[in-house]
């Protein structure tokens, strides 16, 4: 997973470096720009459509949030008595989440700053992974719905930026300025090719678009 390997790397040192505050800011209360408030509602909306596809009362079972950023994800699953294993790739989004987990929560949840596919992790029952996809290509998603796959008993609910005119305008964009002076763009896919890469068992949900969040769940089944 060579090309997963380096993806992940940039979208690491790209949060790390300059995205921090960013999300710290969209996903609280604070006030944002319209822009910004139209990704936090899409947001909002989506996650709770992934919620919906797990069973409404989680306890006993293991539930890995992969890519859970500032943990609002990771506080929904534990409030619904999940077992929580929460992991992002930047550490700094690690520390807000711990910050912000409520003190009763704290013992149904751990968290884990690195990659989200490693097999040290363990089994779960459901994977939810929000917009942690959105930056890496079909094969890549296809490994990385195998590999989870193969620890997983129920199914992974995950997004991915669907093949849109206006997200493959803002791809084509991107792709203009030299790699190192832009942060990762996200890869729009059409679902067939999904399929493709990931076989039968990939199904729709459902799509969001609301301003400038544009965001696809799927549900794959191991």
């Amino acid at each position: 997973m060579t090309d997963y390997s380096t993806t992940r790397q940039r979208v690491e040192d790209y949060f790390d470096r300059s995205a921090t505050k960013v999300w710290e800011r969209l996903t609280s209360d604070a006030k944002v720009s319209r822009i910004r408030q139209t990704v936090r509602e899409g947001r909002d909306r989506m996650r709770a459509i992934m919620l919906s596809r797990l069973p409404q009362d989680l306890a006993g079972l293991r539930v890995l949030d992969a890519g859970c950023g500032t943990g609002l994800m990771t506080q929904e699953l534990a409030a619904r008595g999940a077992d929580v294993v929460a992991v992002d790739i930047s550490p700094q989004l690690i520390g807000i989440a711990e910050d912000r987990l409520p003190a009763a929560l704290k013992p149904r949840v751990t968290f884990h700053a690195g990659d989200m596919t490693d097999d040290r992790l363990g089994r779960f029952d459901y994977v939810l992974a929000m917009d942690s996809l959105i930056y890496y290509r079909a094969p890549d998603i296809g490994q990385i719905l195998t590999r989870l796959g193969r620890r997983t008993s129920q199914a992974i609910v995950f997004t991915v930026a669907p093949r849109t005119p206006f997200l493959m305008a803002f791809w084509s964009m991107g792709k203009l300025f030299p790699r190192a002076d832009r942060s990762p763009v996200m890869i729009p896919h059409s679902f067939p090719t999904l399929v493709r890469h990931s076989g039968d068992s990939l199904t729709r949900v459902e799509r969001v678009s609301r301003g400038f969040y544009i965001s696809e769940c799927l549900e794959y089944q191991p």
